[in-house]
């Protein structure tokens, strides 16, 4: 499903230049649940953002079903983003003046997919949000905000899900609960990144990749074998 092979990523900071990536190859195949773990600085969320094709490599190719996205048009890319990847934000990304279900709504209307309406109530359903639909994101918690921010990535049915410390801002239980609802989306087939420094999260992954300054450092199983989430703590 995915492969990248000697990326590289600089930036120029003024005089200084700046390596966010250095020389990363990585496969992750159908249905894996990976985490990329690693602290503030690593590379992890500018390794997100090229294989969700926010952001292109300076040097490398990034294979996601056997294209290249390195080499495509901007036009591709947002066809691939619209298409093949999904995004799970930290920060949520809600419409503040649209309501959970339009919110939902939005990315399958944009998708031109038919019954928009009736397919975003029930995605909002199955993330158990059906008595919320009508609430606006400042009605809801954070825990129900993040949950309508995954609705609204399962809705357009794209076999790539990506998520940026989508656990960081709620609490423990909440934060349970979206990574069930992550780790059923594996389950069902999809491919499933999770970035985040949360050492306790990278437990229950199939894979756990480790950055550390730009580099995969490690990529293999939890080091203390695989938990069940139910045993977590943090």
């Amino acid at each position: 499903m995915i492969r990248l092979e000697n990326v590289s990523k600089r930036y120029q900071m003024g005089a200084v230049c700046v390596t966010a990536l250095d020389n990363v190859c990585l496969e992750v195949g159908t249905g894996e649940f990976v985490v990329v773990l690693g602290p503030s600085g690593s590379g992890k969320t500018t390794l997100l953002n090229i294989i969700g094709a926010l952001d292109v490599p300076t040097e490398g190719i990034v294979r996601i079903n056997g294209g290249n996205l390195a080499l495509s048009k901007q036009g591709d890319r947002f066809r691939f983003r619209r298409e093949t990847v999904s995004f799970i934000f930290q920060s949520f990304n809600l419409f503040p003046s649209l309501t959970a279900l339009e919110n939902v709504q939005f990315v399958l209307d944009m998708a031109k997919a038919p019954n928009s309406r009736e397919k975003a109530a029930r995605v909002l359903a199955d993330v158990g949000l059906s008595a919320r639909v009508n609430h606006f994101p400042h009605e809801l918690s954070g825990g129900e905000q993040q949950r309508v921010a995954i609705a609204r990535a399962l809705a357009t049915g794209n076999p790539v899900l990506l998520a940026d410390e989508p656990t960081g801002e709620l609490d423990f239980q909440t934060g349970i609960q979206i990574l069930e609802l992550l780790k059923q989306q594996a389950d069902a087939g999809k491919t499933v990144l999770v970035v985040t420094h949360n050492r306790e999260i990278s437990r229950v992954a199939d894979r756990v990749v480790e950055l550390s300054s730009g580099r995969i450092v490690r990529d293999g199983p939890p080091r203390d074998g695989r938990a069940e989430i139910a045993d977590l703590q943090w």
